[in-house]
């Protein structure tokens, strides 16, 4: 049988996608990560796709208009029989395109517990810098499938972190690092292996009391 090949877009460090890698190696997830893009050449997560012999590609988005950004993903994931696509710190909008191609398909993971501090503006630091600021004393992260909206999709599976209120931002994000790194790999596990449910737009798990 045919494994489902993967395709993780990121745009920073890779540790997302050191932990999918690590979990496709352990046999948690059954697949294929068979191509890593990112927005920026720079990213550290190129390298760590690279010593896996995964092959690497770089999109300059800024010189792209969303038309020719949606054909050059697309170009890219039919080059290489891409099943199912990952969001893996990647920093940039999926353009609509590409979302209706691959309906269902692509998975993000946010460092938030949506609908808090999600939406237009809240990526990457700045949504530990608002966390931060608020005050707020439980957050967390959340895997969820993506549609035309930001931070929209159906969540697949969400955990909190709980905070005193004197964290730094920076501490703030390695704590919510730590969930992402354990919710991400589980939810494409389930998604993988056909245990997700959407039942009008809620997203169960089958063999928890889903037939």
């Amino acid at each position: 049988m045919r494994r489902i090949r993967i395709a993780v877009m990121i745009s920073g460090g890779g540790s997302n996608l050191q932990a999918l890698m690590d979990a496709v190696d352990s046999g948690q997830i059954p697949a294929e990560i068979a191509l890593v893009i990112s927005s920026n050449k720079e990213a550290y997560g190129l390298e760590r796709a690279k010593k896996r012999g995964i092959p690497v590609d770089c999109l300059p988005e800024k010189e792209m208009s969303e038309d020719l950004l949606s054909e050059e993903i697309l170009r890219r994931l039919h080059a290489f029989s891409i099943d199912m696509v990952l969001l893996a710190g990647y920093l940039k909008k999926i353009p609509e395109k590409v979302v209706k191609a691959y309906k269902d398909s692509i998975i993000n993971v946010h460092p938030s517990l949506i609908p808090a501090f999600s939406g237009k503006g809240f990526y990457g630091e700045k949504v530990h810098r608002a966390v931060h600021e608020r005050g707020v004393k439980i957050t967390g992260a959340t895997v969820h499938f993506v549609n035309e909206g930001m931070d929209e999709g159906p969540i697949i599976l969400q955990e909190s972190v709980s905070l005193t209120g004197i964290e730094t931002p920076e501490e703030i994000g390695k704590k919510v690092l730590e969930v992402e790194h354990r919710i991400l790999p589980k939810a494409v596990e389930l998604f993988v292996k056909n245990k997700l449910k959407n039942q009008q737009g809620r997203i169960l798990v089958k063999g928890d009391g889903v037939i």
